[in-house]
């Protein structure tokens, strides 16, 4: 096998591109300039001993890079986002003595756009791993002017994070979620290539049976019109009274009496009045219509696909979050248009109890991680003899997660204390830390916000000599909510690093399973292939062949295991996947 290629693909500034060496930055690795950027991708991606090429290209940002390669139907095995990197390195715990993490901020700390200079670049990974964890040397950062980086800009950025990562108190952590982190751009930019297969007849059949048939411009639905006459009738309101308007809404059932000072749903139930029954149907069907109505169909669907538009490490925990399209929020009442392709089947997996199980990994709980063996951690913890109903061991376990301090969670969490106390020290400590202005750090490294100035002022108002019960008040309650978002972090945050790896590790083993007929309707290069098309922080959906199906399904499975693996070592924590193969992503659950 040859050995590692370092390879900047470097803009010809008479256009085209030009192939140049890492370690030799005016040298050429291939035969000069060269005018297809995707013709030299696919030339290093290709075997060229018998075995993996070695590559790992590094770019600025996988978003707006990827996108044209997969467009012309080339597929990379492994990058390196520096900009998710970077965000990364810059917050860690792990690094923040490194140049990286104080020099000024520059354009790398800001988003890329796609007028961006294309500065792809192989890196050399293992070629039997999952991630390539070896250290590499290091130097300075630099970039181009005006935000836009050139080829030594991203080569000084690359070495400079390089060297916070081998400076930093955890290397091997930081390479794993650097790794991972660049993974999961990969696997949304694939999916939004991809698309989730979506049949439009079946959509507009399913609003048209729960709002009637699509009205003209500007009008509303049949049935939302009838719910809305009925508003107006419960209210004696007149026929201009609009039910999309809050204000308006809210003042007409003041004058009605109807004594509910909010829309909020539980508010309204807890309310005798003839106007909650139409008022409630009509706050769920205009939510449909708004977010998954018609419009959403014309906007989002096209050649019978949905193309979401994943933001990687969107939420500060590294969560995904997404800019448009709602693919983080797809209602169950829609799900009936997701459907397979023709000779294909969905392979619907999902973590069960996922935080709880994350939560003994870290915190290195035996007890709590045997409780979690039979596969329902909720029940294990009752035969623990902790509690004594599956309902109270899940209400308990929220409690210790999100901060309950109220009600069955406050009665249940001294007992889980007792039980598991190395995880319930975990989030309670972390929960410390926050309410100190203190901040925290997932299993991997990536570290929470601090504070900021809200808190810092409410703490000082606190402290001012002529500072009333309100100032101590307001300073209780900062405290208390910072922590509650600490104790969570941790879990949830090393949770997206699980899922990351999850998904890195299916993305992998999909391609090495290779092709299976008959071709699909997804575009190259995976019309053939087994690919991931739905990610859902605990829940991905594989389209594949049915004659695949069952081999996706035990792959699923292996990579779970894997990215427990990963995580948390040898400790007996398991992860277990509820996973279903159907034609429909509504039969699955």
């Amino acid at each position: 096998m040859m050995g590692p290629v370092h390879v900047v693909l470097a803009p010809e500034p008479g256009g085209g591109m030009r192939l140049r060496r890492l370690d030799d930055p005016d040298g050429d690795a291939g035969p000069g300039a060269v005018a297809d950027a995707t013709a030299a991708v696919r030339a290093l991606e290709r075997d060229r001993s018998g075995d993996r090429a070695a590559v790992r290209w590094t770019w600025d940002d996988t978003a707006v890079r990827y996108p044209p390669l997969l467009a012309d139907g080339a597929r990379v095995e492994r990058a390196h986002d520096l900009r998710l990197a970077h965000r990364i390195l810059r917050h860690s715990t792990l690094a923040s003595g490194s140049g990286l993490a104080t020099a000024p901020p520059g354009p790398w700390d800001e988003p890329a756009t796609p007028e961006h200079t294309p500065v792809p670049r192989p890196r050399a990974p293992q070629a039997d791993a999952l991630f390539d964890l070896r250290p590499e040397p290091a130097a300075g950062a630099r970039a181009h002017p005006g935000g836009a980086p050139d080829a030594a800009g991203a080569v000084a950025e690359l070495r400079a994070q390089r060297a916070a990562v081998a400076g930093s108190d955890d290397p091997s952590r930081l390479r794993l979620l650097l790794a991972a982190e660049s993974a999961g751009a990969l696997v949304a930019a694939e999916m939004r290539h991809a698309g989730l297969p979506w049949r439009t007849d079946v959509h507009d059949a399913i609003l048209t049976e729960v709002l009637g048939p699509r009205p003209p411009e500007g009008r509303r639905p049949a049935r939302l019109e009838a719910l809305a006459d009925r508003i107006r009738a419960a209210l004696d309101a007149p026929p201009t009274l609009n039910p999309d308007s809050h204000p308006d809404l809210l003042k007409a059932m003041q004058y009605a009496g109807v004594g509910a000072r909010s829309l909020r749903k539980w508010e309204l139930e807890q309310v005798d009045h003839p106007v909650v029954a139409p008022l409630l149907e009509y706050k769920n069907l205009y939510r449909l219509l708004t977010a998954n109505g018609w419009h959403w169909l014309d906007a989002w669907v096209e050649g019978g696909r949905f193309r979401p538009e994943y933001v990687v490490g969107g939420v500060v925990t590294g969560r995904w979050a997404s800019s448009g399209g709602g693919a983080l929020q797809l209602p169950k009442a829609v799900r009936r248009a997701v459907v397979a392709d023709p000779g294909w089947r969905f392979v619907v997996a999902d973590a069960a109890q996922l935080e709880p199980r994350v939560l003994a990994g870290m915190a290195g709980d035996e007890a709590m991680a045997r409780a979690g063996r039979g596969g329902d951690l909720y029940a294990g913890i009752v035969a623990s003899g902790a509690v004594a109903t599956r309902e109270l061991a899940k209400v308990g376990m929220l409690g210790a997660l999100y901060g309950g301090t109220t009600g069955a969670s406050a009665q249940v969490l001294p007992r889980l204390a007792r039980a598991f106390p190395r995880s319930v020290a975990l989030v309670e400590d972390a929960a410390r830390t926050g309410e100190r202005g203190g901040i925290v750090t997932t299993r991997l490294g990536r570290s929470s916000p601090p504070p900021g100035s809200e808190w810092d002022a409410a703490q000082a108002g606190a402290l001012e000599d002529a500072a009333g019960a309100d100032a101590a008040t307001r300073a209780r309650t900062a405290t208390r909510s910072w922590g509650r978002f600490t104790r969570n972090f941790v879990v949830q945050g090393t949770a997206a690093e699980w899922a990351l790896c999850w998904l890195a590790s299916i993305r992998r083993r999909l391609w090495e399973l290779g092709t299976a007929g008959p071709a699909g309707l997804a575009p190259a290069p995976f019309a053939d292939r087994p690919h991931l098309v739905f990610f859902l922080h605990d829940e991905v959906v594989v389209h594949a062949p049915v004659a695949m199906a069952e081999t996706v399904a035990e792959q699923v499975r292996a990579a779970a295991e894997e990215a427990g693996r990963l995580l948390f070592g040898d400790f007996p924590v398991s992860f277990p996947l509820t996973v279903e193969v159907v034609e429909a992503y509504a039969d699955a659950k």
